[in-house]
């Protein structure tokens, strides 16, 4: 396969394939600008667990309530931060029209929240009227994940 040179030539076979690495770029740029945005809630450090339960699909929907437990205490329904005094009448809010089987409070506490604080919110939570209350955490991810090695024990003392 030569290059020809000069005027002449005819119909060449060879594929430009400039154009589709350009689309390629472009696509793959506004990809990377967009995930941020797709994230739903606040950004929590997920405790992990080490069953690797299956993910309820409907944390995800839009209609879901989902509140999140910062480290510092902070509550957040979404991506709203909101008052403990308020999550009352919040829940109330969200859960209107729901039947009784999409009556699903979904807990998002970061690994470093202070247990009080999320007693405290399921006790909220359940003060709204609402019995059935998800608590979220990561999938344990690596070759410990389907159970793995067990942690080695102490050495005893001499």
């Amino acid at each position: 396969m030569g290059m020809t040179s000069g005027g002449g030539g005819g119909v060449t076979s060879d594929i430009n394939v400039t154009p589709m690495v350009d689309i390629m770029l472009v696509i793959l740029i506004i990809f990377m600008v967009i995930t941020p945005f797709l994230q739903q809630g606040v950004s929590v450090a997920l405790p992990r667990d080490m069953n690797n339960p299956d993910e309820d699909p409907a944390i995800i929907k839009e209609t879901s309530v989902v509140i999140a437990i910062t480290d510092v205490g902070k509550l957040y329904l979404g991506k709203k931060e909101i008052e403990k005094g308020t999550l009352k009448s919040e829940i109330d809010q969200k859960m209107a029209g729901k039947v009784d089987t999409e009556r699903i409070v979904y807990i998002r506490s970061d690994v470093n929240a202070n247990y009080g604080a999320v007693v405290e919110t399921i006790n909220l939570i359940r003060d709204a009227g609402i019995d059935q209350i998800g608590l979220v955490a990561d999938k344990k991810k690596g070759p410990g994940a389907e159970g793995g090695a067990a942690a080695p024990a102490p050495a005893p003392a001499s």
